[in-house]
C-alpha cells in the first residue's frame, strides 16, 4: 500500500512590468531541498491516510512592481495526489491551496506582494499534502511519483 511522492523544487524570476537592477541575488530561491513524501497507513475500510510536508521555503525578495507567486508541476505518469499552499507569510496574499498535476498551468500561490521597499528578503514556509486512494494503486504497482515544481515571482 506504500505511495512515495519525490518533489523536486526550482525557482525563477517572471518577466517583470519594470526591471529592477537594485535587487542583490536571485528573487526567489527554494530552501530544504528535495523532499519525499510516503503513504503508508490506512485505517481498515478507509482510504490511505494523507501525509503532510513543511521541510521547504521560499525565500522571496520583493520586485519593482507589486507581484506574485506561482507554481506548476511536471510529474509524467502522475499517479498520486499532490497540494501545495503557503503555511504563512509576513507579505503579500496567501492563496487557496493548489492541485498540483502534470501539465498543469501556473497557478497563484501568494498574490499582492507589494514593490519594494526594503532589500531583505522574506522566507515563506509551504505545505505539501500528498494523498491516495487505493483505486490509484501503490508505488510498487505504479512506481512513485517524481514532481519537478517551479516556483516563479511576477508582476501581478
Amino acid at each position: 500500500m506504500m505511495r512515495t511522492l519525490v518533489i523536486r523544487t526550482l525557482a525563477q524570476a517572471g518577466l517583470l512590468a519594470t526591471v529592477s537592477g537594485i535587487l542583490i541575488g536571485q528573487p526567489i530561491s527554494v530552501q530544504g531541498g528535495n523532499q519525499t513524501l510516503t503513504i503508508t497507513t490506512a485505517v481498515a475500510g478507509s482510504e490511505p491516510v494523507a501525509v503532510t510536508n513543511t521541510g521547504v521555503r521560499l525565500r522571496i525578495r520583493r520586485q519593482a512592481a507589486i507581484s506574485k507567486v506561482t507554481a506548476q508541476t511536471s510529474c509524467p505518469g502522475q499517479s498520486f495526489n499532490l497540494s501545495v499552499v503557503v503555511a504563512s507569510t509576513p507579505i503579500g496574499t496567501i492563496a487557496p491551496s493548489v492541485d498540483l498535476i502534470d501539465g498543469m498551468l501556473a497557478t497563484d500561490i501568494l498574490t499582492d506582494i507589494p514593490a519594494a521597499g526594503s532589500p531583505a528578503p522574506q522566507t515563506v514556509p509551504l505545505i505539501y499534502t500528498a494523498s491516495s486512494t487505493f483505486a490509484q494503486g501503490n508505488s510498487a504497482e505504479m512506481g512513485a511519483d517524481v514532481h519537478t515544481i517551479t516556483f516563479t515571482i511576477i508582476a501581478q
